[in-house]
């Protein structure tokens, strides 16, 4: 799945991506809207994580979604 589906899926895809990161919040995730530069962003802040991981984390997501 490339970087447009998941902005034109993401009301969709926001179910799966609090199963996968379950602190973020809903209005977050409507907030950035499936832009994955501030998916990335947030769950970094969120959980603590170092830019490169969660980069994968979420490449690793996007990749195993239908």
């Amino acid at each position: 799945m490339d970087r447009d589906r998941v902005e034109g899926n993401w009301k969709q895809l926001k179910g799966k991506v609090k199963e996968k990161w379950g602190e973020l919040t809903d209005d977050e995730l409507d907030r950035i809207a499936g832009r994955r530069d501030q998916l990335e962003g947030l769950v970094q802040e969120r959980y603590g994580l170092a830019k490169d991981q969660v980069r994968k984390d979420v490449d690793d997501w996007i990749n195993s979604q239908p």
